[in-house]
């Protein structure tokens, strides 16, 4: 499926790029370990947003068209995927 938000995506992606790119020039030039764990810290949470937005497409999107659809296998299948994420998550 096509996200209406791919492009802000993609930006942001290219942005958590250029940071992990930037922490391995610190780290090459033996910057101070708190500054590189900051842009380490500033890195994750960039792909955390990331991962927030894909999860809201998901749920207006596929977990929404499951529970519409009214297919009970659909709803558990789909509902199954997330939980599995999650635990994975831990």
């Amino acid at each position: 499926m096509k996200r209406d938000n791919t492009p802000k995506l993609l930006n942001r992606l290219k942005r958590v790029e250029g940071q992990v790119r930037g922490v391995a020039r610190m780290i090459e030039d033996d910057r101070y370990c708190i500054d590189i764990l900051t842009q380490i810290q500033a890195a994750k949470a960039a792909l955390s947003r990331v991962e927030a937005e894909l999860l809201k497409a998901h749920l207006g999107h596929c977990i929404e068209s499951a529970i519409v659809s009214g297919d009970q296998a659909e709803q558990r299948r789909k509902a199954g995927e997330l939980i599995a994420l999650l635990e994975r998550a831990r």
